[in-house]
């Protein structure tokens, strides 16, 4: 009996351990899938928010096609609270009758197409100029500017998201420095990256990034590129002294590349 009872003990105490061990690795699996979770961080002094990388992308796009059109940053501040309380920056396929995309925009009421609203830049730049054709929208409240354009059933409903709309656009503008970052991983692929000149000359207007640019400018392109990077597989983004890494989602110093936008896409594997 002494013996069948040890021998339990010793079996108990082994199922323990295996079970204490299958529990930590459990949680070092969790925990690194959870750290490689896709995502971006918007910071601006103390204020901080987190986008997903589809928000990051619709963000920046409607900042470049703002900065494009030559209109100052409040303007994309505007655009950004519109789209917020439309859509949370997807670009949704569907919405309230026939609403569709970023802002919503019906193609019933002359806004476009369907294919055309559901294509992130046309969508921005049909609020821009929609935005511009409001008498003294300047001077207007964020909220009530993006009212005049949207015609919402709930005309305050901007407001909410004037504080997180204005600390996107001083980042996405360039107002402020390295104000974008984001994380994720890349699985390698056989294929070459794609393209990015055609997308920076629809959004950006920016036919070459052989050139130099002044600050705010550069850190739009810069912006632009790291809240597309998934998109494009694009590494690491460099510009101002500051260098981005997809890896880490983090800017850190690097050396100077005398005001030039410079990035790195992931090479095809052979």
């Amino acid at each position: 009996m002494a013996a069948t009872t040890a021998l339990r003990r010793i079996a108990a105490g082994a199922l323990a351990v295996t079970l204490i061990a299958a529990a930590v690795v459990v949680t070092i699996v969790l925990r690194h899938h959870a750290a490689a979770t896709p995502s971006c961080q918007v910071s601006v002094g103390t204020d901080s928010y987190t986008l997903d990388i589809d928000q990051a992308a619709s963000a920046t796009t409607i900042a470049a096609v703002g900065k494009r059109l030559g209109l100052p940053d409040h303007a994309v501040t505007v655009a950004l609270a519109a789209a917020l309380q439309e859509s949370h920056l997807h670009n949704l396929p569907y919405g309230d009758r026939d609403s569709l995309g970023l802002f919503q925009q019906r193609p019933s009421q002359g806004w476009g197409t369907a294919a055309q609203i559901l294509t992130p830049s046309y969508a921005a730049g049909a609020f821009f100029h929609a935005l511009t054709r409001v008498t003294d929208w300047e001077a207007l409240p964020i909220t009530d500017a993006a009212q005049q354009v949207q015609r919402s059933g709930a005309p305050t409903a901007y407001a909410r998201w004037e504080p997180e709309a204005r600390t996107l656009a001083i980042a996405m503008t360039g107002e402020a420095r390295a104000g974008l970052s984001c994380r994720f991983s890349l699985a390698r692929s056989h294929d070459p990256a794609p393209a990015v000149t055609a997308s920076l000359g629809t959004e950006l207007g920016v036919s070459s990034l052989d050139a130099v640019f002044a600050a705010p400018r550069g850190w739009t392109i810069a912006s632009w590129l790291v809240g597309h990077a998934q998109q494009f597989r694009v590494t690491t983004v460099s510009f101002d002294d500051q260098e981005w890494r997809a890896s880490t989602g983090h800017w850190r110093p690097a050396t100077p590349t005398a005001n030039r936008v410079l990035f790195s896409q992931q090479a095809a594997t052979t």
